[in-house]
C-alpha cells in the first residue's frame, strides 16, 4: 500500500471533480464537431450519432481501442485480486495503474473522436447500450441483498454461493459494462452525452478504486445507484419535453430507493417512512396532474428489475451447479 496520505476517500473527492471537468473538455472539444453530417432520425431502436458512410478505418478505431481499454482493465483487476486480496483506507499503487489507465483511455476516446468520429453504435444496437448499464444494476441488487435485503428489508431467498461468486467477480462484468458503454458513443456535445459521460467518469473512478474502503462506501455507492434516476429522467425530458415518460424512469427508479436502497443506509424507522411518505406524495401529485391513465408507468422499472434479480439469481445458480456436478464427475473418472 501506498503512504497513509494517499487516502481513498481524498481520491474520490479529487475523482468526482476530475469527472466534471473531464465532461467539461467534452464539451469543448465538441464544439470542432458541428460539421459532421448525419442521417436522420429514424425512431426509438436508431442510434442517431453516427456516420451514414463508416469506414473499415473508423470502426476500428472504436473496436480497437474498446478491446485495449478493456483488456487492460479485466488485467488489472485480475493482478489486484491475486496479488493483493486486502482492503484498506489508503491507496494500492494498483489503484493508481487503473487510474492512469482509465485516463489515458478517456484522452484516447477524445482524440478518437476528433479524427473518426464513430462509436460502438455503428456495428452494435442501441439497447445493448443501455441493457449493459441495466445488467450492472441488477447485479448491484442481488449482491447487496444480505446487508440490505430486497423489499423494505427483508432478503429474498437467494443462495449464498450466488451472492458470494457476483461480489467475487463483479469487477468484470461492471468492468465491461463501463468501458462498453463509453466506447459505444462518441464523445458528443448534446446534454444527454455530457450527463452519460460524467456518469461513466464516476463509474470508472469508482472501478478504479477496488479494495479500497472508498469503493465500498455506501453513500457513495448509493449516489452512483440513483444517478441513473438522473440521468434517465433529465434525458427523457430532453427528448419528450415535459409530457413525456420522464415520470416512468423519475418515479421507477426513486421506487426502487424507497422499497430496497434506502434500507442499507442505517436510518432509522422515521426516516424510512418520511422518504416513503414523500415518494408516495409526489407520484400522487405528478399524476393527479397527467391523468391516472399512466399510473402503471411507476412500477415498470422496479417489476423489470426485480425480475431480472431472480432471472440472475437463477442462471447464476445453475451455472454453479452445473460446474459443481462437472468437477465432482471429473473427480470420480
Amino acid at each position: 500500500m501506498l503512504n497513509n496520505r494517499w487516502s481513498a476517500n481524498a481520491t474520490l473527492v479529487w475523482g468526482v471533480a476530475a469527472s466534471a471537468v473531464l465532461t467539461g473538455l467534452v464539451w469543448l472539444a465538441g464544439q470542432r464537431l458541428q460539421g459532421i453530417t448525419l442521417l436522420p432520425d429514424q425512431g426509438a431502436s436508431w442510434y442517431y450519432w453516427k456516420l451514414p458512410e463508416p469506414t473499415v478505418w473508423t470502426r476500428l478505431s472504436a473496436w480497437l481501442g474498446y478491446a485495449g481499454h478493456q483488456l487492460a482493465l479485466w488485467g488489472v483487476i485480475y493482478y489486484a485480486q491475486t496479488r493483493v486480496r486486502r482492503y484498506t483506507s489508503g491507496l494500492h499503487r494498483v489503484n493508481l495503474v487503473a487510474l492512469a489507465v482509465n485516463f489515458a483511455f478517456i484522452l484516447l476516446h477524445q482524440a478518437q473522436t476528433q479524427v473518426f468520429y464513430d462509436g460502438l453504435a455503428q456495428d452494435v444496437s442501441i439497447f445493448s447500450s443501455q441493457g449493459s448499464v441495466v445488467l450492472l444494476l441488477i447485479v448491484v441488487l442481488l449482491m447487496e441483498n444480505r446487508r440490505r435485503g430486497l423489499f423494505a428489508g427483508r432478503p429474498a431467498p437467494i443462495p449464498g454461493e450466488v451472492v458470494d461468486f457476483a461480489r467475487r467477480y463483479h469487477g468484470y462484468l461492471f468492468s465491461w459494462a463501463a468501458v462498453y458503454t463509453f466506447w459505444y458513443h462518441p464523445m458528443e456535445t448534446s446534454s444527454g452525452h455530457l450527463i452519460g459521460f460524467f456518469y461513466m467518469f464516476l463509474l470508472l473512478l469508482q472501478g478504479s478504486l477496488f479494495l479500497t474502503r472508498a469503493h465500498t462506501n455506501r453513500w457513495w455507492t448509493l449516489t452512483l445507484e440513483l444517478l441513473v434516476a438522473v440521468h434517465g429522467t433529465l434525458v427523457a425530458v430532453m427528448n419528450s419535453g415535459p409530457g413525456g415518460v420522464w415520470p416512468m424512469f423519475l418515479f421507477g427508479f426513486l421506487g426502487v430507493f424507497v422499497l430496497t436502497q434506502m434500507h442499507g443506509l442505517g436510518l432509522g424507522a422515521r426516516a424510512r417512512w418520511s422518504l416513503a411518505a414523500c415518494y408516495v406524495g409526489a407520484v400522487l401529485v405528478v399524476y393527479g396532474v397527467r391523468g391516472w391513465g399512466s399510473l402503471d408507468e411507476v412500477v415498470r422499472i422496479p417489476v423489470i428489475e426485480y425480475l431480472l434479480v431472480g432471472v440472475a439469481a437463477l442462471l447464476l445458480w445453475a451455472g454453479l451447479r452445473l460446474a459443481r456436478l462437472r468437477s465432482t464427475a471429473d473427480s470420480r473418472g
